[in-house]
């Protein structure tokens, strides 16, 4: 479980969930499907390029001619010859699309594909996806997709006043990719197989080396690394129940100790292993600011001088008293995040004082920054 601290512009928020298993014993309960995954199961990345047409004057300019190109070969392959230099339309958009295919995805199954512009369209709402194909990794089509878009947002414009919610340059085309090609696996010529650990962590792999050889009979395993753990099921076992029941084992997972900083949109996150260590934390500011006013100097009558504007400058200086935080021998992390509240820390102290702690050797966390 996590701790999670909210830093606002204006505060520090904490929001603190239950996280006493992880405290006090250093490891959860998780099942393996939760924090591993089988080797060679996985989603295949795919992607293409098409067109979008039925737009109400919100597609491509001129000046962004590979759509016109798409367009012009589009009709050569219906036997229409137009020249590229005749068509002036502003109904249409080039697009990428993307979709994944699931493991183990047969032909005839449909998927969900997400249309983004390649131009300059200015929204993509109530266009059609003409039919696309869908390529992977290794060149080949593998899914065609085709259908009517569906955008999360609009954008609406009249007399030099507009509206936009969202990004109405991207939609989605629910199950609107047909796939083609399979994507072959087949699990029963397979008995010896990889779970890979989301994190890499020897006791973690250790333990659900042991608890897989202990609650599957017949099933075999073995750490490899801090990352893999072999499996090998015994030939005559029906492999996707003997995997369906590996997946629903519970092990105990032990969590690296991390602190992830967001200092972009203010936000700490703090895992329930993170240790403190007694620790005395000074905390001001001095803020200095420079306010020049400029005057005008004015002659007097009858003299040779000229009208001048002239620089005031003022400095002035803010030092706030020093705010002081003590963390004594057993102090807890919901502890540190009730005194950075009392003290009014802002997104940057937070960040500044985690980094001095650590420093310091009175965090026992990594630092990762986002």
């Amino acid at each position: 479980m996590l701790l999670v601290l909210v830093v606002a512009a204006l505060g520090v928020r904490a929001l603190t969930a239950a996280a006493s298993d992880v405290a006090t014993t250093g490891h959860a309960l998780a099942r393996i499907k939760d924090i591993a995954s089988i080797e060679g199961v996985r989603d295949n990345q795919l992607v293409g390029y098409g067109i979008v047409v039925g737009l109400q004057g919100t597609g491509d300019s001129q000046q962004t001619t590979f759509p016109v190109q798409t367009l012009v070969s589009t009709l050569l392959r219906m036997g229409v010859s137009v020249p590229a230099s005749s068509i002036r339309v502003q109904n249409l958009a080039a697009v990428f699309v993307s979709a994944s295919l699931p493991a183990f995805a047969d032909s005839g199954g449909k998927i969900d594909v997400t249309a983004s512009s390649a131009g300059d369209a200015k929204s993509l709402e109530g266009g059609v996806l003409l039919m696309t194909p869908l390529y992977g990794a290794d060149g080949r089509i593998y899914a065609q997709a085709q259908g009517a878009l569906v955008v999360g947002g609009y954008s609406v414009s009249a007399n030099g006043s507009s509206r936009t919610v969202n990004h109405t340059t991207t939609a989605r085309i629910p199950l609107g990719g047909l796939v083609e090609r399979a994507s072959p696996t087949n699990l029963g010529a397979l008995h010896s197989f990889s779970l890979l650990l989301n994190e890499a962590d020897f006791r973690s792999a250790e333990a659900m080396s042991d608890a897989v050889n202990r609650e599957a009979p017949g099933v075999v395993s073995q750490v490899r690394d801090s990352g893999h753990v072999e499996v090998r099921i015994p030939m005559g076992q029906d492999v996707p129940a003997a995997l369906a029941k590996i997946e629903a084992i519970e092990v105990p997972f032990y969590p690296r100790a991390k602190v992830i900083v967001n200092e972009r949109t203010g936000t700490v996150v703090i895992g329930g292993t993170v240790t403190l260590q007694p620790v005395s934390i000074l905390h001001g500011g001095l803020s200095v600011n420079v306010v020049t006013n400029y005057k005008v100097s004015q002659p007097n009558g009858l003299s040779s001088g000229t009208t001048a504007t002239v620089a005031e400058s003022r400095i002035d200086t803010n030092e706030q008293a020093v705010n002081r935080i003590e963390l004594r021998e057993g102090a807890t992390v919901e502890e540190l995040v009730r005194d950075l509240q009392q003290i009014g820390a802002t997104a940057r102290d937070v960040i500044s004082i985690l980094q001095a702690m650590q420093a310091a050797g009175a965090l026992g966390a990594e630092i990762e920054v986002l």
